[in-house]
């Protein structure tokens, strides 16, 4: 059996947010295109990722004044490039409970992809199907 390459499997192309954005902001983005991560960029190249869990923890903890998306954002996130098996991706985002994979282009490191755990959820129902699929016949 051929194990997909991740750029096979992702989301693309992924919603970027800026790293002086109002995290209000960045909250309205992830609500209105029902997403929960934005890849973070600065002059077009990646710094770290947010999700609506770093948003709603920084919202328990806010004081006076707006934070900005670089004060709450992870930076470096876990980075693969498209021809990374998923299988290792998988794991990896088992191991290390990762939410998501940034897949970046190798040439250019411009982010061309997002592998979330929903994809993740998606790809392995898939996977079952077709077996499942594959004995009935």
């Amino acid at each position: 059996m051929k194990i997909p390459k991740i750029g096979e499997v992702m989301s693309r192309p992924p919603r970027t947010i800026g790293e002086d954005i109002p995290v209000s902001k960045a909250k309205a983005h992830m609500q209105r295109d029902r997403i929960r991560h934005l890849p973070v960029l600065s002059a077009g190249r990646l710094v770290g990722i947010i999700s609506d869990r770093d948003i709603r923890i920084a919202e328990s903890f806010q004081g006076p004044g707006e934070l900005l998306v670089k004060d709450i954002m992870t930076p470096e996130p876990y980075v693969v490039s498209e021809d990374e098996p998923l299988d290792e991706v998988l794991l990896t985002m088992a191991d290390n409970k990762y939410g998501c994979a940034l897949v970046q282009h190798p040439d250019s490191q411009v982010v061309i992809g997002i592998f979330t755990d929903t994809d993740a959820l998606r790809s392995f129902g898939e996977y079952l199907q077709k077996q499942i699929q594959s004995r009935a016949a």
